[in-house]
């Protein structure tokens, strides 16, 4: 009995391994894309702002966040009291949450029905 409980606990951290890489590829994924949309969103004069764009990875890829380093990037995006709002950034998000949303969500629905990991 002792040994099928050790089995048990054994599959049960694995299964938790395994869906935490799955679920660090969906995420990853999805930083890379916001990048991509958001350098093709992005308005070019110079070149730097598109170019400046970039995601960095926390916690094993289970969290991004991605903009530029160029220090007006905001106010491409969000607009001054002189120039309207250009946004590149949010834009590039809102296609690819519902994606990542999905994914997650067959993911998380897969280890329930037994499918998955």
């Amino acid at each position: 009995m002792a040994s099928g409980l050790n089995r048990l606990e054994f599959d049960l951290q694995q299964a938790g391994l395994v869906v935490a890489h799955q679920a660090s590829r969906i995420i990853v994924k999805t930083g890379h894309d916001v990048v991509r949309d958001a350098q093709a969103f992005c308005p070019v004069k110079t070149g730097n702002l598109r170019s400046s764009i970039s995601v960095d990875f926390r916690y094993n890829g289970l969290e991004f966040e991605a903009g530029p380093t160029a220090s007006y990037g905001g106010f491409v995006e969000n607009g001054t009291s002189r120039m309207a709002p250009r946004a590149y950034l949010g834009p590039a998000f809102d296609r690819n949450v519902p994606g990542v949303v999905t994914a997650l969500g067959l993911l998380g629905a897969s280890v329930i029905e037994g499918t998955g990991p």
